[in-house]
């Protein structure tokens, strides 16, 4: 009977790849999974603008932020969730203002665990 022989140091039976942003994108709508329905980069003054952030791999208690911010740097929103992905996932966020949107440039700039990982420049008209 031959002997059995120990996997190399650090592999596993099934190799889990790091967690990772795999995309954001911004629109007007959003359906069940998450996703962007309708993708723009132009919106108007009352629009609710929502953010799908896809992610691929794996990862526990993952912290993934979304910050939003106007031409001039100025913050508009800034929120966070805690994911724990085991494969493809997509994440929601998304900013309102009922008195309506200042006209301008805006970014939202995405993080996972404190890095930046991704961006989207969207105009309000």
């Amino acid at each position: 009977m031959p002997a059995a022989r120990a996997p190399a140091p650090g592999a596993t039976a099934q190799t889990a790849s790091a967690l990772r942003v795999a995309g954001v994108q911004v629109g007007q709508h959003v359906g069940a999974d998450k996703r962007v329905t309708h993708p723009t980069t132009q919106f108007g003054t009352r629009d609710t603008i929502y953010a799908s952030v896809a992610t691929e791999g794996t990862g526990a208690n993952a912290t993934l932020a979304a910050r939003w911010t106007f031409e001039d740097g100025q913050v508009v929103d800034q929120s966070t969730e805690t994911i724990s992905p085991n494969g493809p996932a997509v994440t929601e966020f998304h900013i309102s203002k009922p008195s309506g949107w200042p006209k301008g440039r805006y970014k939202l700039m995405v993080s996972l665990n404190g890095t930046p990982a991704d961006s989207a420049d969207f105009q309000v008209q």
